[in-house]
């Protein structure tokens, strides 16, 4: 397994990332949550413009709690510590803006992206509500330091979790876990939705997956949008192939369903929508385990 790499904050050094494993896996999943870290490094906190709630505006906000009963399941959950506002492992390793930086990029990196140009690359240049993080520029080499200290040892940690899946049980089902913001519309008439079900329009994931997945969520009573405004960003696309036996599904979840955003911190529907999610994660499983049964579900 991945040698796992550490944060130097305020309070120590912390790992960078946890692996949390099932005492035997029993189901062909695997749960990520890579925007839910919250141990901010000193060397960011020193750099920063933004004090120390405003930094965290780009938190998937206990996501990791919400899903960390996954191993009693019997699939591991890869969580990140790292904040994204320091590092963002949901996208391409180069995805880098020049405007952050006191000297050239190399001509590999990929300055051209939309995500790029909406400030939110691999090293992020705001937070949400465009909210600039640094006071001045850094160097290129900083960036790099944390791509190869932090970014290669997750994916590495990723991918091997999603290859003992498939050889273990023929196929390996990855839930990229996330929050988004109470104000998100996405259905027609300006309805919020309480999910985003993300598949990279039907390319990451079997649409039967999808499918059981989105009935399961509206049998709770949620409003499940699917892809719009949230398809799945690097993370779903490069990890779900389905005709390889890996499938890729994005969960976003409306914050203002279990959190205060202001404040920072769950309210009383944390722990309704913790018992709801484990209720959804036994019936997909189980819909899996019996879909399998009857075909094969390495391919779409």
């Amino acid at each position: 397994m991945t040698k796992i790499p550490t944060l130097k904050t305020s309070d120590g050094l912390v790992p960078a990332f946890e692996i949390i494993e099932p005492s035997e896996p029993t189901i062909p999943f695997v749960f990520c949550s890579p925007h839910s870290g919250r141990d901010y490094p000193s060397e960011l906190m020193a750099a920063t413009r933004l004090g120390r709630e405003a930094i965290r505006r780009s938190e998937d906000i206990f996501v990791d709690d919400l899903f960390a009963f996954v191993p009693s399941f019997g699939a591991p959950m890869l969580r990140a510590r790292f904040p994204r506002a320091y590092l963002d492992v949901n996208r391409e390793p180069f995805e880098l803006d020049p405007k952050m930086f006191s000297d050239a990029l190399p001509g590999f990196v990929n300055s051209a992206s939309l995500r790029v140009a909406g400030g939110l690359g691999t090293v992020p240049r705001i937070v949400a509500e465009n909210e600039e993080i640094y006071r001045g520029m850094m160097p290129v080499a900083s960036a790099m330091r944390r791509i190869d200290a932090i970014y290669r040892p997750f994916h590495q940690a990723l991918e091997t979790l999603l290859a003992r899946t498939r050889a273990e049980f023929g196929f390996a089902i990855l839930i990229d876990c996330h929050s988004m913001p109470s104000s998100v519309r996405a259905l027609p008439g300006g309805r919020r939705p309480d999910i985003v079900i993300g598949d990279r329009y039907g390319t990451s994931a079997s649409s039967r997956f999808v499918a059981m997945a989105t009935s399961q969520l509206t049998t709770f009573g949620f409003d499940v949008a699917r892809n719009k405004p949230y398809a799945g960003g690097y993370i779903t696309e490069n990890y779900g192939r389905p005709g390889h036996g890996f499938h890729a599904i994005q969960i976003e979840i409306n914050r203002g369903l279990y959190a205060d955003e202001s404040t920072f911190r769950p309210h009383r529907g944390f722990l309704r929508l913790k018992e709801q999610l484990t209720r959804f994660v036994e019936g997909f499983a189980a819909d899996v385990a019996a879909e399998s049964q009857s075909r094969p579900a390495a391919a779409e």
